[in-house]
Parts: structure tokens; C-alpha cells; sequence
């Protein structure tokens, strides 16, 4: 069973899924990966700071890890 990213999830969960995630963040022009609040803000959080659609940044996401 493939494991689902969420809203809910930090960013540090997220990251832990390794390039695929890491691509769909560049896309978005998103630094996560060097950013210091990524351990404990949440994808909704954060995409809603970075002026970012959250329900298409997580099916983005989910396809990556699909793939």
C-alpha cells in the first residue's frame, strides 16, 4: 500500500519521500528543503504563505510519489 501525502503533514514528513516531492516543490517555487520552519509547518500552512493552490500542490505531490 503506497503511503498518501496530507495537508496536515510537515513539510519535514514530506521531505522524507525524497526527489520526486523535491521536484514538484521546485515547480512550485517552493524552498522547502532549506527552510527552517519546514519541521513544523503543516503543507496547508505552508502553501497557503507561498500564495499556492494546496489541493493541486498535494495531487502533484501524490502523482510524484506515484510514479
Amino acid at each position: 500500500m503506497s503511503q498518501k501525502i496530507t495537508k496536515d503533514m510537515k513539510f519535514s514528513e514530506i521531505l522524507e519521500f525524497g526527489q520526486p516531492v523535491i521536484q514538484v516543490f521546485k515547480k512550485y517555487n517552493m524552498g522547502c528543503l532549506g527552510c527552517a520552519v519546514a519541521r513544523f509547518e503543516t503543507l496547508e500552512q505552508g502553501a497557503n504563505a507561498h500564495g499556492v493552490n494546496v489541493d493541486e500542490l498535494l495531487k502533484d505531490l501524490n502523482a510524484a510519489l506515484e510514479n
